[in-house]
């Protein structure tokens, strides 16, 4: 398997059969995504920045709800949470998605924005790999960040939805989660590496 950050929540896993998955295409955040074809797209929400599926080709299916689902070689489950603090009532609600693929547990958690409860952190299942966004604004901040590893317990973490180089949106940059981390924090390319346990790794998106 192979995870390629695309940049802002947008992530392209690659089995090693060929199926391939975006997560949170997106549009209109100082940048645009790179050229990319994919059979299944996963949405958090439709908000522009991450349902943006007229960027990717070939897509057979969408999927934007909870539930449990198989495509080909990837088990989908999605789960229910809220893209703020207050039960939705500013920014509505968010789906988290964990990926079944070759053995290991991958988890984007959308727009989250607060930190899972005990009993959702439970439901996700110490994942292998946990997406999560860090720059605040619109989802959890660094520290939220921090307390969600905490809270979930991966083996390896990798921020996304950060200010990087050309984002115009008012979010923080990666700065104040390195802070935070400290040594636990890794800058590493587009490709994600798959075994740097303990890690929070700062991936920088793909041209």
């Amino acid at each position: 398997m192979k995870i390629e950050y695309l940049g802002h929540s947008c992530f392209l896993i690659t089995t090693e059969r060929g199926t391939r998955l975006v997560t949170d295409p997106y549009t209109g955040v100082g940048y645009e995504m790179p050229p990319v074809c994919a059979d299944y797209v996963t949405c958090s929400h439709f908000h522009f920045d991450h349902g943006y599926t007229d960027a990717v080709r070939g897509v057979k299916r969408v999927l934007s709800s909870s539930g449990r689902f198989v495509y080909d070689d990837i088990a989908v489950e999605g789960f229910d949470s809220f893209h703020d603090d207050v039960r939705g009532a500013k920014r509505g609600k968010n789906v988290i998605f964990v990926f079944q693929i070759e053995g290991k547990r991958i988890c984007h958690m959308g727009d989250v924005g607060e930190v899972p409860s005990q009993e959702l952190a439970a439901k996700l299942g110490k994942p292998d790999v946990l997406l999560l966004p860090v720059g605040g604004t619109y989802t959890i901040d660094a520290a939220g960040a921090m307390e969600t590893i905490r809270r979930v317990s991966p083996k390896e973490a990798v921020a996304m939805h950060f200010r990087c180089k050309d984002c115009t949106l008012d979010i923080d940059t990666e700065d104040k989660l390195i802070a935070l981390a400290g040594s636990l924090s890794e800058r590493v390319g587009s490709e994600i590496p798959l075994e740097r346990q303990g890690k929070i790794l700062i991936p920088a998106r793909k041209f």
